[in-house]
C-alpha cells in the first residue's frame, strides 16, 4: 500500500479555523456545550477541520489527475507564466549582484506547473474548510455534502470509522458523525459516556420520529414533519416542563415571592436570587460569640446606571448588626474576608485563616441572608433581607441525599479545609430538597413517556437520559458555591473554572424564577442542543479504559487526551455523578453501578492519588505510552492519528483563546 500524504500534513487555513473556534465561545443557543457541562471541551470548528484534513489527500499526491482537468491546467499555466517571469527577473538581478560582488537573497526554486496545480487545488480545499468551520454552516447540507464528497473521493468510497478513546465532551465524535463518518467514542468516566450517548448514539436511533406526548399529538399534521431529533427534543421539552410544574407544586412554597415596599409600587415580586454571607463566631470576647459575616464585596450591582450595594449597620451597644440596601454613588463597606482571613465586623478584630478553617472543620460556619434580588417591571429590584424568607429557607428538610465523600485531597479542591467533606455539604438544604425532588421526577416523567409511547422502553429511557442530564445542569447553578455576578446581576454557575473552591458570599437562585438558573430556562437550552445534533449515521459509545482498546477493525484515531495534572476530571465529575446516578441508575445499571466515578485507572498525574509528583508523572507517562501503543496497533495505516494539545496564545490573543497550530516533527 502506498501512503498518500493528507492535507493536514501539509497546510491548513489556520487563521479561519482559529477565528471560528474563538467565536464559538459566544455561541450558546443550540451549541452542544449547553447539553451538559464538560471541562476543556474542544471547539467544534477545530474538530471538524482536523477530521476533514486528516481524511482528504493533499493535492500533491494527485497532481497527475489534476493535470487532466483542462480548466485547472489552464489556470495553472497562466499563473506559471507570471511566476516564471518574476523568477527570471530575480535570477538575473541575483547574477548581476554577484558579478558586482554584492550579496543578494536567492529567488528560490524555479516555479513548476505541477506545484502550481497542487496549490490551486489546495486553495479550493481551503475554501471548503473555511465554509465548513462556520457555526452557521453546522447543519448546512450543501456545505456538508461538499465536504463528505471530498472525503469519499480520497477514501475510495470507504472512509474509516473515527474513534476517540478519551471522548470527554464529545466534540470529536460529534463532528465525525456530522461529516458522515461512523463515530466511536469511549471513556472510563461515566459522565462523558452519558454526554456522548446523548450526542451521537441516541439521536440517530430516533431520527425523524414524531413526539409522543399528548400535546404534540394534537398538533401533528404528518409523521414525517419532524426532522432529525426535533421530535425527541419536543418530548424532552414537554416532559421536562411537566417536571418543573410538578416540582413547583411540591416544593414551590420554599421559593416564596417577596413583598415590595410602597415606594417600589407595593404588591409582590418574583425573587431572582437570595444572597447569603457565610458567618463565623467572632473570636473577640467583646462580641459575646456573635456570628459575623465573611464577605468579599458588598456590591450588588456595578452597572454604571444602577449601582447598588449592601451596607452593614453595626450597633456597638448591643453588638448586633443588620443589612440595608443603598443605591446611587458611594463606595461600599470594605470586604470582611480575604485570602489571609477575616475581620470581625463588630470589633474590627482580625480572624486568621487558621481560625476560620478550624471553625469550619468543627461544623460551626453558618450563613446569614444579606439581600434579596427580585424581578421588577423595569428590571432588577434589590431588597434588604426578610426574616420570613430566611426562616423558609432554613425550614427545608432534605431526605435521602447523596452522602458520598469528597476526596481528602485532590487537584483543584480547597473546600475540605473548611469542613466541606461530603458532596451534600456543597448545597444548602433548600437546594438539596430541590435536586432530590427533580431526581425523583425523572423516573416519574420516564413512566409518562413510556405510557405515551405505547410501551417503548428504549424511547422512554432516551427521554429520561436527557432529563437526567438536565438535572445535572441544574446542579451546576443550584449549589452553595455560586457567586453573584455584579456586572450582569445574576447568579453565576460554579464551574467557571476547573476547580471547586471556597466561596464566602454566594447567590442562591430561584429555580422557578423564570430567569437564569430556572430549570425551565436551562431545559430550553438543552432542547435546542438536541435539535441541532446531526442525528444520522452510526454512533457507538462505551465505558472503556483507553489502555484496553478493542482491535476489531482499523480506525482513524483523533483524540484530546488528558494532559498531566491540568484537570482532575474524575474528582470533579463526582459533583454531577451523584445526581446523575440517582436519576438514571435504573436505566444504566452497569454504567452507573459504582458509588462514585472510577479513579484508580484515570490517566492524570494526580500526586495525592499516587504518592507524590514523581510517582504521578510516571503513572501518567507509562499509561499514556500504553494507550498510544494500542492506538498504533489499531489504526488504519492510510491515515494520520491526530492528538490535540491545547495551549494559550502568549501574544496578540485573548489569554483564553485556544488556537490550532501545526508543528513539524522529525
Amino acid at each position: 500500500m502506498t501512503y498518500k500524504k493528507k492535507l493536514i500534513e501539509v497546510a491548513l487555513p489556520l487563521e479561519a479555523i482559529n477565528k471560528e473556534a474563538a467565536r464559538e465561545k459566544s455561541i450558546r443557543h443550540g451549541h452542544p456545550s449547553t447539553l451538559h457541562l464538560w471541562w476543556a471541551r474542544r471547539p467544534l470548528a477545530t474538530c471538524r477541520a482536523v477530521l476533514f484534513a486528516s481524511l482528504v489527500d493533499d493535492p500533491s499526491e494527485c497532481v497527475a489527475e489534476l493535470m487532466k482537468d483542462s480548466a485547472k491546467r489552464k489556470a495553472a499555466e497562466k499563473e506559471l507564466k507570471g511566476r516564471k517571469k518574476l523568477w527570471d527577473e530575480q535570477t538575473a538581478t541575483l547574477a548581476k549582484a554577484l558579478a558586482g560582488g554584492i550579496s543578494a537573497p536567492p529567488p528560490g526554486p524555479e516555479p513548476k506547473l505541477a506545484d502550481i496545480v497542487a496549490e490551486i487545488e489546495r486553495e479550493r480545499l481551503f475554501g471548503i474548510i473555511r465554509d465548513l468551520v462556520k457555526w452557521e454552516n453546522s447543519n448546512n447540507e450543501t456545505v456538508l455534502q461538499t465536504a463528505r464528497a471530498e472525503i469519499l473521493r480520497s477514501c475510495n468510497g470507504k472512509p474509516p470509522p473515527v474513534y476517540d478513546p478519551f471522548c470527554g465532551g464529545g466534540s470529536i465524535p460529534l463532528e465525525a458523525q456530522r461529516l458522515g463518518l461512523e463515530a466511536h467514542a469511549s471513556d472510563l468516566n461515566p459522565v462523558p459516556v452519558l454526554i456522548n450517548k446523548a450526542l451521537i448514539e441516541i439521536p440517530p436511533k430516533f431520527a425523524g420520529k414524531p413526539p409522543v406526548n399528548p400535546e404534540a399529538k394534537k398538533k401533528l399534521s404528518a409523521s414525517g414533519s419532524w426532522k432529525g431529533a426535533a421530535g425527541l427534543a419536543e418530548d424532552i421539552r414537554y416532559y421536562g416542563l411537566w417536571m418543573r410544574h410538578e416540582a413547583e407544586k411540591r416544593i414551590g412554597h420554599l421559593y416564596p415571592k417577596v413583598k415590595l415596599p410602597k415606594e417600589l409600587g407595593g404588591g409582590e415580586a418574583t425573587v431572582i436570587a437570595w444572597l447569603w454571607a457565610r458567618t463565623v463566631a467572632s473570636p473577640n470576647p467583646a462580641a459575646k460569640g456573635a456570628h459575623v459575616p465573611l464577605v468579599r464585596s458588598f456590591w450588588l450591582s456595578t452597572k454604571a446606571d444602577k449601582k447598588v450595594r449592601v451596607e452593614p449597620i453595626v450597633d456597638q451597644a448591643t453588638m448586633t448588626y443588620h443589612f440595608e440596601v443603598r443605591t446611587g454613588n458611594g463606595e461600599p463597606h470594605a470586604g470582611t474576608v480575604s485570602r489571609n482571613g477575616g475581620l470581625c465586623l463588630l470589633t474590627g478584630s482580625p480572624m486568621p485563616l487558621e481560625y476560620v478553617r478550624a471553625e469550619g472543620k468543627a461544623g460551626r460556619i453558618g450563613a446569614r441572608l444579606m439581600a434579596i434580588v427580585a424581578e421588577g417591571s423595569s428590571g432588577r429590584i434589590y431588597l434588604p433581607p426578610v426574616n420570613e424568607h430566611e426562616r423558609v429557607a432554613r425550614s427545608a428538610e432534605p431526605h435521602d441525599v447523596p452522602d458520598t465523600d469528597l476526596p481528602e485531597q485532590a487537584l483543584g479542591f480547597r473546600v475540605q479545609n473548611y469542613g466541606m467533606t461530603k458532596h451534600r455539604h456543597l448545597f444548602t438544604n433548600r437546594q438539596l430538597v430541590a435536586l432530590t425532588t427533580f431526581c425523583d421526577l425523572v423516573g416519574e416523567a420516564r413512566a409518562k413517556a413510556f405510557a405515551d409511547s405505547g410501551g417503548d422502553h428504549k424511547y422512554a429511557d432516551a427521554v429520561a437520559t436527557y432529563l437526567g442530564l438536565g438535572v445535572g445542569r441544574l446542579s451546576d447553578i443550584c449549589n452553595a458555591l455560586c457567586s453573584w455576578e455584579t456586572s450582569k446581576t445574576q447568579v453565576r454557575h460554579l464551574f467557571t473554572r476547573q476547580a471547586i473552591s471556597m466561596l464566602w458570599d454566594f447567590g442562591e437562585n430561584n429555580i422557578f424564577g423564570e430567569a437564569a438558573g430556572d430549570f425551565g430556562v436551562s431545559l430550553g437550552n438543552l432542547c435546542r442542543a438536541v435539535s441541532n445534533v446531526p442525528s444520522y449515521g452510526v454512533g457507538l459509545v462505551q465505558q472503556l479504559n483507553a489502555e484496553v482498546l478493542l482491535n476489531d477493525e482499523p480506525r482513524l484515531f483523533s483524540t484530546d487526551p488528558p494532559y498531566y495534572d491540568n484537570v482532575p476530571y474524575a474528582d470533579l465529575s463526582d459533583f454531577f455523578y451523584v445526581w446523575l446516578r440517582r436519576c438514571l441508575q435504573p436505566f444504566y445499571p452497569q454504567l452507573l453501578g459504582t458509588l462514585l466515578v472510577p479513579k484508580a485507572e484515570e490517566l492524570i498525574a494526580e500526586p495525592f492519588r499516587h504518592g507524590g509528583k514523581d510517582e504521578a508523572r510516571s503513572f501518567f507517562e507509562l499509561g499514556m505510552g500504553r494507550v498510544f501503543k494500542r492506538m498504533r496497533e489499531a489504526t488504519d495505516p492510510r491515515f494520520p492519528t491526530t492528538i490535540y494539545y491545547a495551549f494559550k496564545q502568549a501574544e496578540g490573543e485573548d489569554e483564553d483563546d485556544e488556537v490550532l497550530a501545526l508543528f513539524d516533527s522529525d
